[in-house]
């Protein structure tokens, strides 16, 4: 009985070594990754091209309004689309 209890420590102290020698080959490949695969610069440039993105969308919506500005005339009550009650004010 002591002779598999014996046993039994041993396969569990090899199974930990394993699992650690794993546990360090998955770190250095996924260091290696994040360094020398340029991931870090990736996704600094996707950050980059979303803001201007956005930017320029921003400045498309206000060139609309502008436009939807200057074909509704002041005295039809339209202001961005948005039709006025009588006697109301849009400033």
């Amino acid at each position: 009985m002591n002779n598999l209890l014996e046993k039994q420590k041993g396969i569990t102290l090899v199974a930990l070594v394993i699992t650690i020698i794993v546990m360090l080959i998955l770190a250095s490949v996924t260091i290696s990754m994040l360094v020398n695969g340029g991931l870090i610069d990736k996704a600094k440039g996707a950050t980059s091209d979303t803001k201007t993105a956005t930017e320029n969308e921003q400045n498309i919506i206000k060139e609309y309004e502008n436009l939807i500005d200057e074909y509704a005339a002041p005295s039809s009550g339209v202001k961005n689309g948005i039709i006025a009650e009588e006697g109301s004010l849009f400033y």
